[in-house]
């Protein structure tokens, strides 16, 4: 992503993320490196994911008066909130709020990993290494180019879901939402459409059956074993 929608911490105490600005984390990726150093922070990251914003009330000495008086802090969502763990016991709550990507631990996959090893150390991986800038360039740049737009599923209503748990109630929002974005990062090849309302036109864009369709192949691995229990 962009290296001003990012924001990486190593730790995250109980209350900082209360006292940002109003508008600083809006629209932004909280990285977490490990999910240790958040656990302090679960409860308003939590809330950040689930109601979009904060609002605490915090009593302070009013400068003027030297007399204790409350003040409200409020700050802004939504985020995006990334977070890595190697811990199998984590917080349920926070946990099926997100989509839930686990490592493969094949050996293929260690094989494939110790390929690109010896790789990086050759003249090839060299001329890798010096391109990797490049391409990381014209992916943000890609994102930097993406408007804010209303996306529209005319296909939702025929959509089916499990249901035999209630926390399908959370997964399925994922589910729709995974569709949504991946219309959304199509926005330059969708038709742009428009409704009024009163004297406002609002513009918005459609999901397609192609984006469903890259949408259900994506669910069977992130969604699967998000519902893994």
């Amino acid at each position: 992503v962009p290296k001003e929608d990012l924001i990486k911490y190593s730790a995250i105490t109980g209350q900082a993320l209360y006292y940002k600005g109003e508008n600083d984390l809006q629209h932004k990726i909280i990285a977490i490196v490990e999910e240790e150093g958040a656990e302090k922070a679960s409860y308003p990251l939590k809330l950040l994911l689930s109601e979009g914003e904060l609002i605490i009330a915090s009593t302070g000495k009013n400068q003027s008066t030297g007399n204790h008086a409350t003040q409200d802090y409020h700050v802004k969502g939504p985020v995006a909130v990334f977070v890595t763990t190697t811990s199998v016991d984590t917080d349920e709550e926070f946990q099926n709020r997100c989509l839930v990507l686990t490592v493969d631990e094949s050996r293929s996959q260690t094989q494939a990993i110790h390929k690109a090893q010896r790789e990086k150390h050759t003249l090839a991986g060299l001329k890798k290494h010096h391109a990797k800038d490049r391409i990381l360039r014209q992916h943000q740049n890609a994102q930097r180019l993406l408007q804010p737009i209303h996306v529209v599923n005319p296909y939702a209503r025929s959509l089916t879901f499990l249901d035999d748990k209630t926390r399908t109630r959370r997964d399925q929002e994922k589910y729709l939402n995974l569709m949504a974005a991946i219309a959304f990062l199509h926005q330059a090849q969708r038709e742009t459409k428009t409704f009024v309302d009163g004297s406002e036109t609002i513009p918005y864009i459609e999901v397609t059956l192609a984006d469903i369709a890259l949408a259900n192949e994506l669910a069977h691995e992130v969604l699967g074993r998000s519902l893994d229990e």
